[in-house]
């Protein structure tokens, strides 16, 4: 089983170096606190938020994956130079449209090729 890298508050950091590694992998959800039973959700999840991850043929971000709680609702795959290829960055960014049937725990996991899977804090969506 594979170690998942989950997000730590980088305030507390001291390091820069090391803020930098921990954004620049964490995906992070923005979405509504609430959504409507059996309707359309959109979800986007955005890897980084103070920070630009690498966009290298052998270091990038390969997938972004949505979860309520245990089940897979949603997958997003990415090539290398998708972000504007060698020596560039980017904010890896996908918007998902789920549907929802009733409250839901919305966690994201994004896939780098050379740091593997980093989880994002866990959201919860009140379904009506």
């Amino acid at each position: 089983m594979p170690k998942i890298n989950t997000y730590t508050d980088i305030s507390e950091v001291e390091q820069e170096a090391r803020k930098d590694f921990i954004d620049r992998h964490s995906p992070f959800i923005h979405c509504e606190p609430s959504a409507k039973a059996g309707q359309t959700f959109e979800v986007t999840v955005q890897v980084g938020a103070d920070y630009e991850h690498p966009d290298d043929m052998d270091h990038y971000i390969s997938s972004v994956s949505l979860f309520n709680r245990e089940t897979k609702v949603a997958e997003a795959t990415f090539f290398a130079g998708s972000q504007g290829g060698q020596d560039k960055k980017g904010n890896t960014r996908v918007t998902f449209g789920v549907v929802l049937e009733k409250n839901a725990k919305l966690v994201a996991q994004s896939y780098c090729t050379k740091h593997g899977i980093w989880q994002s804090i866990p959201v919860d969506v009140a379904v009506a």
